[in-house]
């Protein structure tokens, strides 16, 4: 796509278990050059399939399997389905606001979530320390979508602002609120991006073997990468 990324340094991995498909290895090529680490570099980088991990650009690079694809929304030409529609009719009395900074109860919403959700997951035990590693990025300007059903904080969507477009990074929410607060943070990250004339949302890697991923692609029109070409 563009020939700097050519010219960039990446390091390897070792190959270790994969966390979301069983009896497969997986490994990341991460972006080692400093000049990367900028908000208009790592926009190019994102529409090239890389995503990040705190400071960390990274890509998958495993030796026997190709099963992740870059996913991405293209704003202008989102139309919610039938099902998202009504959805969204359900949560109108919801309210979103992007804060700079975590509520001071964020943690403890975060911590139900993990024990619910992922207690068999690399963020278990929930731990601030640990997330704030993961989640924060100290040359991207990311916000943290609060969404409030009155003035409970029921979900926080982490999310990169960039120039031209924005990437959903991580969400956590109330594990025992009955509607589907992944889906409805997707929507309302969408519902910015159209405010904000963006052009894209991305949402990280799809893995069409893996049903908790499967929502992503309800989410119309998408593009995907595969063999460095978006398709959609």
């Amino acid at each position: 796509m563009i020939s700097d990324l050519q010219q960039i340094k990446i390091g390897l991995t070792d190959s270790h278990d994969c966390s979301y498909l069983k009896d497969r290895k997986e490994r990341v090529a991460v972006a080692l050059d400093e000049r990367m680490h900028s908000a208009s570099s790592y926009e190019v980088l994102l529409a090239n399939g890389f995503r990040r991990s705190g400071d960390t650009i990274y890509k998958p690079h495993c030796d026997h399997c190709n099963a992740c694809n870059a996913l991405r929304v293209s704003v202008p030409d989102f139309v919610l389905s039938r099902n998202q529609k009504r959805l969204v009719k359900k949560a109108s009395n919801l309210q979103w606001q992007f804060k700079s900074e975590l509520d001071e109860d964020w943690f403890d919403l975060y911590s139900r979530y993990i024990n619910a959700r992922h207690h068999d997951g690399s963020m278990y035990p929930p731990n601030k320390e640990v997330f704030h590693q993961f989640a924060l990025c100290s040359w991207l300007n990311t916000q943290f979508m609060h969404i409030y059903d009155g003035e409970k904080l029921i979900g926080i969507a982490v999310t990169d602002i960039l120039s031209n477009s924005a990437s959903a990074f991580y969400t956590f929410f109330d594990p025992d609120y009955t509607l589907s607060l992944g889906t409805l943070g997707i929507l309302m990250q969408l519902e910015y991006c159209q405010q904000q004339g963006k052009q894209w949302l991305y949402l990280g890697y799809q893995i069409d073997e893996c049903p908790a991923m499967n929502y992503k692609v309800r989410f119309q029109r998408h593009q995907r990468l595969v063999n460095q070409r978006w398709q959609g």
